[in-house]
């Protein structure tokens, strides 16, 4: 059950707050619920605590795009883009590029 995933999302983020993973799970699973608002508000939170986890910018700058928010979705894909470059992830960084161009 989705709501049983929600429940243990929260509970591994309570008993790991220095692992970005289980929020980013919480945000995919919202977001794989197609509730956007609450995947939007845990990506944000997700990249507030940790800004250099480079996934959740794709994801982030997604999730935006399908709700319409098109300049905050350019602003996440390029933040993503500088921190893809600044740790080396040439994959990332290229899948963010394209991203970026989609919504330019």
């Amino acid at each position: 059950m989705a709501i049983d995933r929600i429940a243990s999302f929260r509970a591994l983020i309570a008993k790991a707050p220095q692992d970005p993973f289980p929020r980013y799970g919480l945000a995919m699973e919202f977001r794989s619920r197609g509730e956007l608002e609450a995947a939007a508000a845990s990506f944000e939170e997700l990249i507030a605590a940790f800004p250099d986890y480079v996934p959740s910018y794709l994801m982030a700058g997604g999730v935006a795009s399908k709700l319409g928010r098109t300049d905050q979705a350019r602003t996440l894909f390029q933040r993503g883009i500088e921190v893809a470059t600044a740790r080396g992830d040439s994959h990332a960084r290229g899948e963010l590029q394209s991203a970026l161009a989609e919504v330019a």
